[in-house]
């Protein structure tokens, strides 16, 4: 993977958040590209759970300050960045006061799913793609795991279809285990659809169950990854009739060759 340049967008990556399977594949991953002198960036948002004093995250002025419309309504955008002790890699933090400030990552204190998280996962999608087009580094292949980062497959390539920056960029998602009772906001269809979005392509979000909002990866993305031993059944039968590369599971202990076999045969060939 020397000198290819890959974008990993996640939703939680070790140390900043606790171990999970995706929070470990997300710093597993990139540091395997790291180590085979590939050039890469990892995005996620900035939680108000992460202790920014302990990670050292401090905001860089010069990508923050742009408003992202989300639903008629100007937010913005603040970047904030650390680097991950002993491996030399970047982190990039996606912040906003509205949607990150609060003290928890998705749900409450009692487990309820937070109800604008459709509008945060919106906000992400976005803030990731204005940032790489300000860092104007174009990335061979986009890597996305865990559903909040998963808007992003979709607002690449409707939203953002005519931007140059990413024309040539593959994009890759991860499919976990890791997903949600019942659904996310209900009026998350309409605020999709505010940013002119097809109607036929995210029909699907009339009900944002986990299982619906993956599919819209699956449908903008151009290879595919089981990300954990059991997905869901009806994810499984739609990924096996994408026609996309599919890379079966394999854990943190073997992970390494069958990714970099997958990147370079099925991804970027």
């Amino acid at each position: 993977m020397k000198d290819k340049r890959i974008l990993y967008v996640s939703s939680e990556v070790v140390p900043y958040l606790p171990e999970t399977e995706i929070s470990s594949m997300s710093f597993e991953a990139p540091r395997m590209v790291n180590k085979q002198g590939g050039q890469i960036r990892i995005f996620m948002p900035r939680y108000g759970n992460i202790n920014e004093r302990r990670h050292q995250l401090h905001e860089v002025i010069r990508l923050s300050g742009i408003n992202l419309v989300i639903n008629d309504l100007d937010m913005p955008l603040i970047i904030k960045v650390a680097s991950i002790p002993k491996e030399r890699i970047q982190v990039y933090f996606i912040d906003n006061e509205e949607y990150f400030k609060r003290k928890a990552t998705l749900t409450d204190e009692d487990g309820n799913l937070f109800p604008d998280n459709d509008e945060r996962a919106i906000f992400f999608a976005k803030g990731v793609i204005e940032t790489v087009k300000k860092l104007n580094w174009a990335p061979d292949i986009i890597h996305v795991h865990g559903w909040l980062a998963s808007l992003l497959p979709l607002y690449l390539r409707e939203y953002y279809k005519d931007e140059p920056l990413f024309s040539d960029s593959k994009i890759v998602t991860s499919v976990y285990n890791q997903s949600f009772d019942s659904s996310l906001n209900k009026e998350m269809i309409g605020k999709v659809k505010f940013d002119n979005i097809d109607d036929k392509a995210i029909e699907v979000l009339a009900d944002p169950t986990y299982v619906n909002i993956m599919k819209v990866a699956v449908d903008y993305s151009d290879a595919l990854v089981v990300g954990s031993d059991d997905i869901p059944a009806d994810l499984n039968k739609y990924l096996k009739s994408s026609k996309k590369p599919v890379l079966e599971y394999h854990g943190l202990e073997d992970f390494a060759e069958a990714y970099t076999e997958f990147y370079k045969s099925q991804v970027l060939s």
